[in-house]
């Protein structure tokens, strides 16, 4: 499919070479077809965007302070060699010094005025920078007008393409204007305003509520978000995630743990006294073995929250500092919020760009026609009736639409044959990673059998019979890979 709209859009810029706005457009999406699915991070001012961007690429790279470089959208990028470059809004570019710092890097605009910066590119060897670029951008709603201003222009363009294919949106309380962004956002590289392109993250899910069992009190509002209907529709997903925490566990460090051994055995008195506010964990004098140095070092590696669940940890019985490190990303929501960027966005990253760019041909050709364009028209029209992907996507948009075509009976089996836990006929079946191909071939017959009753279902309107269509499809899809590969193994 991608290598299809590669040709259309190289015969695209061919008849649209005379149109200098036209080409502009086209050649940017054809250099994004072939670039990793970018992925920006989105929020308000303090929703804990850079944190979060750190803890899923597991370096230190995006400043977390209030300095003038996060009020700037800067790029994180997979490369062999650490780099950054500043990108001028009046054109140019500068390579700017790489100073590392503890294992990441500290970012300096070197002189430039942040109004002055179109954006920052940051190459880093991360191996979770492979799949896709990260994008750290300033706070929406934020005080500093110029710099909200700067992530809406990034993100929203009308003409040019949009910075990002996806966004991660980080959140404390949904709030009009936040729905309002999403919808914006999708309008411009998702389907008809739907949910193709974005996931809503509970940000600092450790600080909701008090004590240990603030994840567990995020878990219950997350659901609670994802079931408002208004959500859903902007929406893949919601989950709590602790960024801090799952950067903590991420970076963690073997003089981490020792300090935080010496903690847990201390006095239990002593050391729950400590812990009840930063303001007493990082008092000069205390009755614990742990150096004042130290102990300000942890407060600011893993927060209040994430010393309190470590020590407690330890004294259940965990010894080592990796089965720590990963007890801290489990708990953190990180993992999971990796899950669905990967199974809602990276895996799905070849058909977004494909999406996006026959929207982008479309846009041209219905703005500037020119001598040629009815033979584009055409080839648009045949790539979306040839590509079933696309139209999975284009349906698992509608499905999440308060007015969608699937009853509620259907909607969660439907979204999930269609891809949208995973792309492999396992988990499509609702079966597990080792099922077996009888297993799966009897799933798919038993799935496109029940579809097909429902299709018939004389209550069933046109846009649900439809659907159901689709759905049948993707299996039949499923059962013929199937049988090919039992062709290709020789089984009869």
């Amino acid at each position: 499919m991608v290598a299809e709209v590669r040709g259309l859009l190289d015969r695209a810029l061919e008849a649209y070479r005379d149109e200098p706005v036209a080409t502009a457009r086209l050649r940017d999406r054809r250099q994004r077809l072939d670039e990793p699915l970018r992925v920006a991070i989105v929020g308000r001012v303090k929703a804990g965007k850079s944190t979060l961007l750190n803890a899923l690429v597991g370096a230190r790279i995006a400043p977390t302070d209030a300095g003038e470089c996060t009020r700037v959208v800067t790029l994180y990028r997979h490369g062999g060699t650490p780099r950054v470059v500043l990108h001028h809004r009046q054109g140019g570019e500068r390579v700017l010094p790489v100073r590392r710092r503890d294992g990441g890097l500290e970012l300096d605009l070197a002189g430039s005025a942040p109004e002055e910066v179109a954006s920052l590119v940051v190459d880093w060897p991360a191996s979770g920078l492979r799949a896709a670029t990260l994008i750290d951008t300033p706070g929406i709603s934020s005080l500093s007008v110029d710099a909200s201003a700067r992530t809406h222009a990034f993100l929203e363009s009308d003409e040019d393409v949009p910075g990002a294919d996806a966004v991660v949106f980080l959140t404390r309380q949904m709030q009009p204007e936040d729905l309002a962004f999403l919808s914006a956002f999708q309008a411009r590289t998702g389907s008809g305003a739907l949910h193709t392109t974005t996931i809503t993250v509970l940000s600092r899910a450790d600080e909701v509520g008090s004590g240990l069992d603030a994840l567990l009190a995020a878990e219950g509002i997350a659901r609670r978000m994802a079931g408002d209907p208004v959500v859903r529709a902007v929406s893949q997903a919601v989950l709590p995630v602790a960024g801090l925490l799952g950067l903590a566990g991420r970076t963690l460090r073997h003089a981490d743990f020792v300090a935080l051994r010496s903690l847990a055995q201390g006095d239990r008195a002593d050391v729950e006294g400590m812990l009840l506010t930063a303001d007493r964990f990082s008092r000069p004098d205390t009755p614990v073995p742990v150096s004042h140095t130290v102990r300000l070092s942890l407060l600011d590696r893993l927060g209040l929250f994430g010393i309190r669940l470590s020590v407690a940890l330890i004294r259940a019985g965990i010894g080592d500092a990796q089965a720590l490190a990963d007890e801290l990303v489990r708990r953190s929501g990180l993992e999971e919020l990796q899950r669905l960027i990967a199974v809602h966005f990276t895996r799905r990253g070849g058909q977004l760009k494909a999406a996006a760019a026959l929207r982008t041909v479309e846009a041209v050709l219905r703005e500037m026609p020119v001598p040629g364009s009815g033979r584009l028209w055409q080839e648009v029209e045949r790539l979306r009736m040839a590509s079933h992907e696309l139209v999975e996507l284009e349906l698992l948009a509608r499905l999440r639409a308060p007015d969608g075509p699937l009853p509620a009976t259907l909607r969660a089996e439907g979204e999930r044959l269609l891809g949208a836990d995973g792309p492999d006929a396992a988990t499509r079946l609702g079966l597990p990673a080792g099922a077996s191909a009888d297993e799966m071939r009897a799933a798919v017959l038993d799935a496109i059998e029940r579809w097909r009753r429902e299709g018939e279902h004389p209550l069933a309107g046109r846009a649900t019979r439809d659907a159901i269509d689709v759905v049948v499809q993707s299996c039949e899809s499923m059962l013929a890979a199937l049988d090919g590969r039992r062709s290709a193994a020789g089984v009869p």
